[in-house]
């Protein structure tokens, strides 16, 4: 499993929730905080994280990404 990597403007809509439950929940993974993850236009909206170099995780809710998140990883 890539690394998945959270952008730090992105935790005022929920994503750090998903952050912390993620590191506690998954710790073998490889979770990274960057300041900025250069996918602005999808992070101002919704929370999101990206795994690897390409594949943008987004959801409505932080909830909703924790899920896709765990579904995602088996």
């Amino acid at each position: 499993m890539p690394k998945i990597k959270y952008c730090c403007k992105n935790f005022k809509l929920g994503s750090k929730a998903v952050y912390k439950a993620m590191k506690n929940e998954f710790p073998d993974l490889k979770h990274k905080k960057k300041d900025c993850i250069g996918c602005c236009s999808a992070c101002s909206k919704q929370c999101m994280v990206l795994i690897g170099k390409t594949e943008l995780v987004r959801a409505k809710t932080p909830e909703l990404l924790y899920e896709k998140l765990k579904t995602r990883i088996g």
